[in-house]
C-alpha cells in the first residue's frame, strides 16, 4: 500500500480494473479475475437477466467480500436509459458507484460526449459516485471532473478493438490537467498497452475483451497485472528523455587510447 489508488475516498492496492463480459464460462471469468489481482470488477446491469430470481447471474459468481462491484450502464444509447440503468444498478447491488456509458452508435461504440455530461450531472445530484467512460477529449474530461465525477475514463481506441492506445497525445493532456484519477478504458489488446498507459501517468486501466477472449484468460489476466505493475513502477522511476542522437553508455574520458605510429 505504499502507492495506493484512491477513488472517492476508497483505497485500492490494484490499479487494474476488469470487466465480466464475453467470457466463455463463469468459471473462466472467476479464475481470470482472481489471476488479475483486480479489486474493482465492473458488471453490465442491463445485460443481467433479473426476471427470474432463481436464475444465477454474473453477480452470483463474484465474491462480494473480495471485490468492489462497479455497476455500469453499457448498452444504453440515451441519457434516459443510462439514468434508469444506473438507478437499477444501485438497487441491485446496493452500491452508489456507477461506470457511466452513453453509447448511441452500435457500430463504432463511441461515447456520446453531450449525453455523458448531462447524465453525469443528474447522477451526481442523486448521490452517485460517477466514473464516466469518454472519448479522449481533454475539454470534456475537465468539465466532468469540475462537476464532481470521481474519475475520468478516456478510451485508448474503440471498445473491443484491441488496437491499443491510439489517443496517446490526448490522454497525456487529460493526465496533465487531471484533479481526479485517470483510468484508460477500452481498446487495450495486450499487457504492453496497459504498461504504456501507466507509463504515461494514468492512474489505472480497465480491461475486459483482451482478457476474456484470450486463449488462456487467467494467464492473460496475470500478464496484464504484471504489465500494469511494471508501467506504474516505470512512471514513478522516471524515464530518460528521448534524444535526437545517440549517447554513449560508457564515458570516453580517461580511457587509454592506442599509441600513434610515428611517421
Amino acid at each position: 500500500m505504499d502507492d495506493p489508488l484512491v477513488i472517492a475516498g476508497k483505497t485500492f492496492r490494484s490499479r487494474l480494473m476488469v470487466g465480466t463480459g464475453k467470457f466463455r464460462t463463469p468459471q473462466e471469468m472467476v479464475d481470470a479475475i482472481s489471476a488479475s489481482g483486480a479489486e474493482i470488477v465492473t458488471v453490465a446491469i442491463r445485460r443481467l437477466d433479473l426476471s427470474n430470481p432463481q436464475k444465477k447471474t454474473i453477480l452470483d459468481y463474484l465474491d462480494w467480500t473480495r471485490y468492489t462491484i462497479l455497476p455500469n450502464t453499457a448498452g444504453c444509447r440515451t441519457v434516459e436509459e443510462a439514468l434508469f440503468i444506473a438507478r437499477l444498478g444501485r438497487q441491485v447491488t446496493g452500491s452508489n458507484w456507477v461506470k457511466l456509458e452513453v453509447v448511441p452508435d452500435p457500430k463504432y461504440l463511441l461515447p456520446d460526449p453531450v449525453g455523458t455530461l448531462r447524465a453525469a450531472e443528474q447522477l451526481i445530484k442523486e448521490g452517485f459516485v460517477v466514473l464516466p467512460y469518454i472519448h479522449a477529449d481533454p475539454v470534456l474530461a475537465r468539465q466532468l471532473q469540475e462537476i464532481g465525477c470521481a474519475t475520468v475514463m478516456p478510451l485508448g481506441s474503440p471498445i473491443g478493438s484491441g488496437r491499443g492506445i491510439l489517443t496517446k497525445e490526448e490522454i497525456e493532456i487529460i493526465i496533465e490537467q487531471a484533479t481526479v484519477p485517470v483510468v484508460v478504458d477500452a481498446g487495450l489488446g495486450a499487457p504492453s498497452d496497459a504498461s504504456l498507459a501507466m507509463e504515461l501517468g494514468a492512474d489505472a486501466v480497465l480491461v475486459n475483451t483482451a482478457i476474456a477472449l484470450a486463449e488462456n484468460p487467467p494467464l492473460m489476466a496475470e500478464a496484464f497485472r504484471l504489465g500494469v505493475e511494471a508501467g506504474r513502477k516505470a512512471f514513478l522511476a522516471g524515464r530518460i528523455p528521448k534524444r535526437a542522437y545517440a549517447s554513449a553508455s560508457s564515458p570516453l574520458e580517461g580511457v587509454p587510447q592506442p599509441a600513434r605510429r610515428r611517421p
